[in-house]
């Protein structure tokens, strides 16, 4: 197979894994910086083009797309999606799990178990909206943030309003959540491919920091997750629409917690504290759905 990886740096750990695992199974593989990326968007013949050439042969794209850049990339990949290459996750899914508050909402709908979660425009309603949470601690975060940017702990109610002061001064859309003190700035990351938990995670916060997020300084262990836990880490995937997914979740007094459905999750942190070969995995697949066609959105998204 032909395959593209949809990356700005052929040298971070997870493109340098996906192409060798690519490699070793005898696929043809490309890594294309999304930035540099420029389509010729017409009926019937939608193009992409790359450093003066036309991409075109491809049998599947693999989107690592930063949150940074996620407007252009997601519309790089709905391109090849219109030329009927297969997506491992395709735009639609791409920019709703980005979309922080969209994703929420969708996952609720689902009842999938997450911590309480307020949203509010009108700066008259900020201090109804932290107690609709149930008051401090609680926790602000930007609705696009990623690897633990924009995201704020507030010990009183008073430092929640402060924030949310700022953050609307701003012009930043923005959650308030309740605190799950019970994780002890624990949390589980469960990589999902083709809708099985492959591998786990625990990440624990550095002293001080209540951000688990490892390049956040924080530490990653070998873990068992429990069967409600596996459950809930593959419909939170699914209600996304991605076949790979990092689903982190918390353990907190009423059952397991999904803070975030990442859809370009790392692999060096689970590969080396799991020892499963997840690039092979995502490899494998690929060549199990890769077909002319097999697009779930046809570019509509």
């Amino acid at each position: 197979m032909k395959i593209a990886i949809l990356s700005r740096n052929r040298r971070l750990y997870s493109t340098r894994r996906l192409v060798q695992a690519a490699q070793e199974r005898g696929h043809d593989v490309r890594v294309i910086d999304v930035l540099r990326c420029y389509m010729n968007i017409a009926p019937h013949h939608p193009e992409i083009h790359y450093r003066g050439q036309k991409l075109e042969g491809f049998d599947a794209v693999i989107p690592r797309i930063g949150a940074s850049v996620t407007f252009y990339g997601a519309a790089v990949v709905r391109q090849f999606e219109m030329q009927g290459v297969y997506s491992l996750n395709e735009s639609v899914a791409i920019t709703r799990s980005r979309d922080k508050l969209r994703a929420h909402q969708l996952l609720a709908r689902k009842g999938i178990g997450m911590p309480v979660t307020g949203f509010a425009y009108a700066p008259d309603d900020t201090a109804d909206l932290v107690g609709l949470v149930g008051g401090a601690p609680v926790v602000v975060k930007l609705t696009e943030g990623t690897q633990g940017r924009g995201i704020v702990l507030c010990e009183t109610d008073k430092a929640a309003e402060s924030v949310i002061e700022a953050f609307r001064d701003l012009d930043a859309y923005f959650l308030v959540q309740e605190f799950v003190e019970e994780a002890k700035g624990a949390d589980i990351r469960c990589f999902v491919i083709g809708g099985r938990v492959v591998a786990a995670m625990l990440r624990q916060a550095k002293t001080g920091e209540f951000r688990s997020n490892l390049h956040r300084g924080g530490a990653a262990s070998k873990v068992r997750i429990t069967p409600e836990e596996r459950s809930t880490a593959v419909r939170a995937a699914k209600i996304m629409g991605l076949s790979v997914a990092g689903v982190d979740i918390l353990r907190s007094n009423h059952g397991p917690v999904v803070m975030e459905v990442n859809s370009s999750p790392g692999l060096e942190g689970i590969e080396t504290v799991s020892g499963v070969d997840i690039a092979s995995r995502i490899i494998e697949h690929i060549e199990k759905n890769a077909r002319p066609g097999n697009t779930k959105t046809k570019g509509t998204g």
